[in-house]
């Protein structure tokens, strides 16, 4: 297959439960691969590709030996890049360029955790050089990322009722989705009198702790050509990685900018062109930080442009996180990439809930993983309906 043919996000499936003290984490990943193999209309047999990540610390270079044995899967291609949060939408375009390198047709992409009952199934051990110098001394990611809303603030004149906007828009659209964690609607005062957890960001500034997980398909052109359900083609991919480059960091960046550009650049548009974004939102400084890297402000303009209904469905100038998003309705694993993706599929087919959806011809997701005041990777996915 030419790198120019078409690959398509077939099947997209969201666990419905937050809370899963009678399952398995690797449960969890066989009932979200189910879902997604039965919403594209395939059969588990025809999946050749596996993608994944976030397995136990202990076990995640074998992690795609373990999952394939547990889901029975028998696949020419697998892959378990770690991202954190970002990962799944990195699979997204690692199966993209797999599929066009004829490695498989068929890619299964599973995301599984249970952090809210207690397990994360992950390590409490040291993993980095990093580690010594910063956890021992009390650094959380709690507050590296009040740290980098902290310097935008001062940089900017960004304001806390500005970031309780992001949180607001996420509530409103969290009232409509029946399996979100938190689906009573907030206001700015709310937020901003919830409780202080790092300064400057307060509680309902943050994002909720809920098990479950998701699963996609991507496909071949051909595979999608045989199928019956509407599918959504991937129209451009990038990545990149931000870090401290030896004490030169700008907390007020994020790798948006590098990787938002590469997936706009592949696709062939500019974000003036998106309908609908899917915004990874550990924290609401993510988002605005991000929303100005993607291109859809200026830099330093995020608090303005979230004012005011901007990221309210239907209505908003640019509808975001339209389920309730990781603030207000599920972050899975702690990892919430995957139902960046799966949400921005829901609303390019006409599946997200009544009272949001929107007319979306393009949207974006966006992932975020690691710690906007260390380490962090961005990615990014462009995804088009068939009929644009």
């Amino acid at each position: 297959m030419a790198d120019s043919e078409s690959v398509y996000i077939a099947g997209a499936y969201e666990h419905p439960t937050r809370e899963a003290p009678d399952k398995s984490t690797m449960q969890l990943h066989a009932e979200v691969a189910r879902g997604a193999i039965d919403d594209a209309g395939l059969e588990k047999d025809d999946v050749d590709g596996y993608f994944t990540a976030g397995m136990p610390w202990y076990d995640r270079g074998l992690t795609p030996l373990i999952m394939a044995d547990y889901l029975g899967l028998d696949v020419s291609y697998a892959e378990t890049t770690d991202w954190g949060g970002s990962s799944y939408v990195g699979h997204v375009g690692h199966a993209m360029d797999a599929i066009r390198r004829d490695r498989c047709d068929v890619a299964l992409i599973t995301l599984a955790g249970r952090p809210r009952t207690g397990s994360n199934d992950g390590g409490a051990e040291f993993n980095t050089y990093q580690d010594g110098f910063e956890v021992t001394y009390g650094a959380t990611t709690l507050s590296k990322y009040a740290v980098a809303a902290r310097r935008h603030m001062h940089e900017y004149g960004t304001t806390r009722e500005q970031l309780a906007e992001i949180r607001v828009a996420a509530s409103r659209h969290a009232q409509y989705n029946e399996h979100a964690l938190f689906r009573e609607p907030v206001t700015v005062e709310n937020v901003i009198n919830s409780r202080p957890v790092a300064d400057p960001l307060h509680l309902l500034d943050c994002c909720v702790v809920t098990d479950g997980g998701g699963a996609l398909i991507v496909v071949s052109e051909d595979v999608r050509s045989d199928l019956e359900r509407e599918c959504v083609k991937i129209l451009g991919h990038g990545e990149s990685i931000g870090h401290f480059d030896g004490g030169r960091i700008d907390l007020t960046h994020t790798a948006a900018r590098e990787s938002g550009p590469r997936a706009f650049e592949e696709a062939g548009i500019g974000p003036e062109h998106v309908d609908y974004a899917s915004i990874y939102d550990s924290f609401t400084i993510t988002v605005l930080q991000t929303l100005e890297d993607l291109g859809f402000c200026e830099k330093g303009e995020g608090g303005k442009f979230v004012e005011g209904g901007t990221l309210q469905a239907p209505d908003g100038e640019l509808p975001f996180n339209t389920d309730g998003g990781g603030l207000c309705s599920n972050h899975p694993g702690n990892r919430g990439g995957m139902t960046k993706v799966i949400e921005a599929v829901r609303q390019l087919r006409g599946e997200a809930n009544e009272e949001v959806q929107i007319d979306a011809d393009i949207a974006l997701a966006h992932g975020t993983g690691g710690s906007l005041g260390t380490r962090h990777g961005s990615i990014t996915a462009v995804l088009g309906r068939e009929d644009r």
